[in-house]
């Protein structure tokens, strides 16, 4: 079941519980302590003994549903933890990588429906972003934002142009590989995206043609490409990223582990994602 469900299933439930038993059944058992106080000739009725009457199930969501309350607004409006499963953001994100996404960035949405209630910001050209694969919604993708709703954008092989412009790219040494080696002596490039949010790495292979191809970007919708360029299923195949399936903003990695070869990198902790550097050779 997805977490998100799950979450404002527990958290609904628990908060239900709590409500009903606090407008119903906590007065009942109130006054059934009075009577039997009565009859015993007095007695303590406040405090313990009502807490000692309270049902086990009562007693979990009082105690559950403050935390679980939290952690869905947070989750929801705020920030969201994601774990970067594959190599297509490399050399920029590794697997194994534990990142945060900053919700707010992009309008406040409600959970599970995912419909913005606030609109606060849109994505600009450059961001890494999560969103909703569109062929597959219940299954998360992070991308880098290349085209906006209007631009023009071309791919010839290695170099691309947004609006006619040919995006600067320059290459800069060979990436030297994460903690398995995958990918380790390809092109490093860098590059920087005309009105975009400053240069960012990418890798390339050269033995690899990337084919050639023009897109126009629709309204509403945005154009995502993953930094290990060769080596990404993005927006050149499968179209464009309606609005409606962004996430949020990656905006740090706050832990990596990667267990299929149990690497552990705490140089990576802390890093923030538009900042990240990277090592050639």
């Amino acid at each position: 079941m997805d977490f998100e469900l799950l979450l404002v299933i527990a958290t609904f439930a628990s908060g239900l519980i709590w409500l009903i038993d606090r407008l119903i059944f906590r007065p009942r058992r109130r006054a059934d302590l009075a009577a039997e106080a009565r009859q015993l000739g007095g007695g303590d009725i406040e405090g313990k003994s009502i807490k000692d009457h309270e049902p086990l199930l009562v007693d979990y969501a009082k105690s559950f549903f403050p935390i679980l309350l939290v952690v869905l607004l947070i989750r929801s409006f705020l920030f969201e933890p994601f774990r970067i499963p594959s190599g297509s953001m490399m050399p920029t994100l590794l697997v194994g990588d534990f990142i945060l996404v900053n919700k707010f960035d992009y309008g406040l949405r409600l959970p599970i429906l995912n419909t913005k209630i606030v609109p606060i910001g849109e994505p600009q050209r450059g961001d890494v972003a999560v969103f909703r694969y569109p062929r597959q919604p219940e299954i998360d993708y992070i991308k880098r934002i290349i085209g906006l709703p209007g631009d023009t954008v071309r791919v010839d092989d290695q170099r691309l142009w947004v609006n006619g412009e040919e995006v600067s790219l320059e290459t800069v040494g060979r990436f030297q590989g994460d903690l398995n080696q995958l990918h380790a002596g390809l092109a490093l490039g860098l590059e920087t995206l005309p009105g975009g949010n400053g240069p960012h790495y990418l890798l390339m292979d050269t033995q690899r043609r990337m084919g050639t191809g023009q897109w126009l970007v629709p309204e509403g919708h945005y154009f995502a490409m993953g930094d290990n360029r060769n080596y990404s299923n993005d927006s050149r195949f499968w179209g464009f990223v309606p609005e409606s399936n962004l996430v949020g903003k990656a905006v740090m990695i706050w832990l990596h582990w990667n267990w299929q070869d149990g690497g552990f990198d705490a140089g990576r902790i802390g890093r923030a994602i538009d900042t990240i550097e990277t090592e050639s050779k």
